[in-house]
């Protein structure tokens, strides 16, 4: 749920099945999706705002969201989520843009899947040859 990478790989080395190992993949990363879309206000507002004090964010940090969302849109947050942004980042972004839950969760989604495929089938068929021996199935 925090990396997607982990999953494909957490898969691989358990010995999982590659289809079990994408349908994981994809349940962890829409676990964040939701808990964060639907209660990611609640959890800023009665959570973290109590534990955390205010603090002046950083301008350039804002920016780079900014600038990422204003070149790509929901569609490119979304893509981009399990390659740079973690789920937790990437959903962090969408919800704070504004954009529909809806959308959020069917961008999300799409991503998640296909990064998935993606990975899961790279990591399975070339995963002997570039992993190391501690990540190997036994």
């Amino acid at each position: 749920m925090l990396k997607f990478i982990l999953g494909p790989t957490g898969g691989y080395a358990a010995g999982l099945n590659l289809v079990t190992t994408i349908l994981t993949t994809v349940f962890g990363m829409m676990t964040v999706v939701f808990l964060f879309t639907y209660s990611g206000n609640w959890l800023r507002e009665k959570v973290l705002n109590r534990f955390i004090k205010k603090k002046n964010r950083s301008a350039a940090s804002n920016q780079r969201f900014a600038a990422i969302w204003k070149k790509y849109g929901l569609p490119g947050v979304a893509f981009l989520t399990p390659l740079i942004l973690t789920p937790i980042g990437g959903t962090l972004l969408a919800v704070s843009s504004g954009s529909p839950k809806e959308k959020i969760i069917f961008y999300m989604f799409i991503s998640a899947a296909v990064w998935s495929v993606v990975f899961s089938v790279a990591i399975y068929f070339f995963g002997n040859e570039v992993l190391p021996d501690f990540i190997k199935p036994g």
